[in-house]
């Protein structure tokens, strides 16, 4: 069956590596922060100012003042630092983020990636976002593969605003785990119990399927 969004963390959660710095975006990325792998450490950063984020807090460890960039309540780490969010940016714009995992609308087969404005609705900003995928050379995308109305978020071009250019290197949608290479979506990784036509129905851009296809493993 199809990866729900906690199953799309904890398979992303396994890209990360021993001492990587980490920006976790809005959305489905934030639940990466509970599947860190055990035996590792990895530093994730917010950009409103926090580097050493910990886990989604249990009840009664839930502080208001303490929040990501989602607004959402989070813990801290030992030794966790707390700043100014000029100071996160100028950590994400010097390249110091090692990996980066990002909620998307829209991804292209080219790398291209539109996460940021629906035309028509109002929005708070851009966020963090450009500043992100201009910045950070590892960088994957979470999200479902198909929006609301059905629609295929895997495009040969995005239609909506861009974010950015030719950027993503990865994307796990509930359907499987898609390397992005050569200017087409290569299916590495399927969702248990999920066939080959039902992703070919839901992908627009250029698939190309792994010779040695695999099973995503949680």
């Amino acid at each position: 069956m199809a990866l729900d969004k906690f199953g799309i963390a904890k398979r992303i959660a396994k890209e990360l590596k021993d001492g990587y710095y980490v920006n976790l975006g809005i959305g489905i990325p934030t639940l990466v922060a509970n599947y860190i792998p055990a035996g590792i450490e990895v530093i994730l950063q917010s950009e409103n100012g926090l580097l050493g984020m910990g886990p989604f807090p249990v009840e009664a460890e839930i502080d208001a003042d303490l929040i990501n960039a989602g607004k959402q309540t989070v813990t801290t780490i030992k030794g966790a630092s707390l700043f100014s969010s000029s100071d996160s940016f100028a950590m994400i714009r010097g390249g110091h983020m090692d990996f980066t995992v990002l909620g998307a609308m829209e991804v292209a087969e080219n790398g291209d990636i539109a996460n940021w404005k629906i035309p028509g609705k109002m929005v708070k900003g851009m966020g963090g976002a450009m500043d992100l995928v201009a910045s950070t050379k590892n960088i994957i995308v979470a999200m479902m593969q198909t929006n609301p109305k059905g629609e295929s978020k895997l495009l040969q071009a995005c239609t909506l605003p861009i974010t950015g250019k030719a950027c993503i290197n990865r994307v796990v949608t509930d359907l499987g785990f898609y390397e992005i290479k050569d200017g087409a979506f290569h299916l590495l990784e399927i969702a248990p119990d999920v066939t080959i036509e039902e992703v070919q129905a839901k992908t627009l851009g250029k698939l190309v399927i792994a010779k040695n296809l695999k099973v995503i493993e949680l």
